[in-house]
């Protein structure tokens, strides 16, 4: 009737020092990523990735576009291999993200967003339709 309780859980104290040694790897891992970012094109602070699929002679190939970007979203000039360079640098350090969907990398945060399409608020459209009677 009385079964111990065989789960081991950590104490608070445990669970406290494992989640600062995970914030501070997650810094140095951020820092790294950005320092190898400014090497690759210099100004680079966001990275959005978009997944395109093409059909050419009858067969399907997946490639994934690269854009750099600067603090307050400019294009920053780069060539083909720097593009290429920053996605196998963010394959390499982050390789447990999703990729299949648009995705944009904030090297200020170290964070991964979805990158969806919106609308500009003037318009309206992000509000939800008035349901008709």
């Amino acid at each position: 009737m009385n079964q111990p309780d065989t789960t081991r859980r950590l104490s608070r104290t445990a669970q406290a020092v494992q989640g600062g040694r995970a914030a501070r790897r997650h810094l140095a891992r951020t820092d790294v990523i950005a320092r190898q970012l400014a090497d690759i094109a210099q100004g680079t602070v966001r990275v959005r990735t978009v997944p395109v699929r093409t059909v050419q002679d009858g067969t399907e190939r997946r490639s994934t576009r690269v854009m750099l970007a600067d603090a307050e979203g400019r294009p920053v000039a780069a060539d083909r291999e720097a593009h290429r360079a920053t996605l196998g640098l963010l394959a390499r350090m982050l390789p447990g993200v999703d990729r299949s969907r648009p995705l944009t990398y904030d090297a200020r945060t170290g964070r991964f967003t979805a990158d969806e399409p919106t609308a500009p608020v003037d318009l309206g459209l992000d509000t939800a339709e008035e349901p008709r009677p």
